[in-house]
């Protein structure tokens, strides 16, 4: 006879596997009609109706697009869980059955087209089923639950978006804010660690301003090419010069115009890049050395006019909250066999997620889950082929659907329970 008495995670899961074939049929239909970021509104129409069923008190158009549930059952802590919903301007390439054929128009007017090549479907599949698991147990916590479907992660615009139109103010104030995301692992595998978990990323735009010229007569240009190629590679020094072996830091050009014709010098040209960085010191002393460099490059080929550095967007280093990051490590634990519950270290990756317990003022804690099938993963470990599966923003990154939807669900239950258990 089983004596093992059932715990609060129990109760609530208890209609996971009932309720799987719904949420895998929620995740294909966001898979399969992806939506740029602010541009969430068939997605946020799928999560408030989703809501809305599941007997959610729900309010749209949070920050344009966003999407907020309470379910209130009871006195106790409010726990925030949150999802993002966009995603990128990729053509999918995985062949799958469910996969985007979608395309779209973009803030800047182009047709573009899309796919959700980051996660976000998954995870907002993991928020729906997470909801409507808890209010189908209201005898198994107390408090109320605060659901959050985040439009606008890609562009860092969207958790600032929805505190600047009111979040705090229209809605409870939670004890503790918990994200996830998926990644490259184990389909089944959790990682996580206290401290920093993702990194600050700033990304710039830089204009350089030259003296076009015909091509066969350089001499009297001042070329914006030259300015530019300098600096992309005086920028690689920054990292291999002046932080530090023990620090970390990463710069990465992504663009580089200049010039619509072989034999035309022209009058500008243009640089984007992107900073990834682990602790504000390191942060101000990699932007102050990029404008430094832009800087000096432009006086040294006697350009007309100052550079134009121009940031594009912004996230925050995301901290987890130590204690809470040890208790949900706990939980998670005992839930789980532990060893599928796993220490990382920070990723390179950016998240906006931690918006929210900075402005609220209250711990947050963020974790990945693995989505990689377990044999292929293996595989490439074995082969020390690891880095060469397609990671997030490939246009072949296909998360495994089992046990990834059922594990990423179970997660955000245990996580929340560690609160609003009785």
């Amino acid at each position: 006879m089983n004596t093992k008495t059932a715990t609060a995670s129990d109760l609530v899961l208890k209609n996971l596997d009932r309720l799987t074939p719904d949420i895998e049929a929620f995740y294909k239909d966001v898979h399969a009609h992806p939506e740029l970021s602010m541009q969430e509104t068939r997605t946020a129409a799928l999560a408030a109706d989703w809501l809305v069923r599941a007997g959610y008190e729900v309010t749209t158009g949070v920050g344009k697009t966003g999407v907020v549930g309470l379910l209130r059952n009871g006195e106790g802590p409010t726990v925030m869980l949150r999802a993002d919903m966009d995603a990128l301007p990729i053509e999918e390439a995985t062949n799958l059955s469910y996969a985007s054929q979608e395309t779209t128009t973009d803030a800047e007017g182009k047709t573009v087209p899309v796919g959700h090549m980051c996660g976000h479907d998954m995870h907002v599949a993991w928020l729906a089923g997470a909801a409507a698991l808890f209010a189908q147990a209201p005898n198994a916590w107390r408090g109320t639950l605060m659901v959050v479907f985040q439009p606008g992660e890609e562009t860092a615009q969207g958790a600032q978006a929805m505190i600047d139109d009111g979040l705090l103010a229209r809605f409870p104030r939670p004890v503790v804010v918990l994200g996830q995301h998926v990644m490259v692992g184990v389909a089944g595998d959790i990682a996580g660690s206290a401290g920093p978990i993702t990194s600050a990323a700033d990304s710039l735009q830089i204009k350089l301003f030259g003296r076009g010229a015909h091509g066969s007569m350089p001499q009297a240009s001042v070329d914006p090419v030259v300015m530019a190629a300098t600096i992309v590679l005086r920028l690689q020094t920054i990292v291999s010069r002046e932080v530090a072996a023990t620090e970390a830091a990463v710069v990465t050009v992504g663009v580089l115009q200049a010039g619509t014709k072989e034999n035309v010098i022209p009058d500008e040209a243009i640089i984007k890049l992107n900073v990834r960085t682990f602790d504000a010191g390191v942060r101000q002393r990699v932007l102050a050395a990029i404008e430094r460099i832009v800087n000096a490059e432009a006086v040294a080929s006697g350009a007309p006019r100052s550079p134009e550095i121009t940031p594009l967007d912004q996230y925050p280093l995301n901290v987890n909250d130590e204690a809470a990051s040890q208790r949900i490590a706990e939980a998670f634990r005992s839930h789980f066999s532990p060893a599928r519950v796993h220490h990382t270290g920070p990723a390179p990756a950016s998240e906006d997620f931690g918006c929210f317990g900075t402005a609220w003022r209250v711990p947050s804690v963020f974790w990945f889950v693995g989505g990689t099938d377990m044999e292929t993963y293996s595989k490439a470990k074995e082969a020390g082929t690891v880095n060469k599966l397609p990671v997030n923003h490939s246009p072949l990154f296909a998360p495994v659907l089992h046990p990834t939807l059922e594990t990423g669900v179970e997660t955000l239950v245990v996580a929340a329970l560690t609160w609003l258990a009785p």
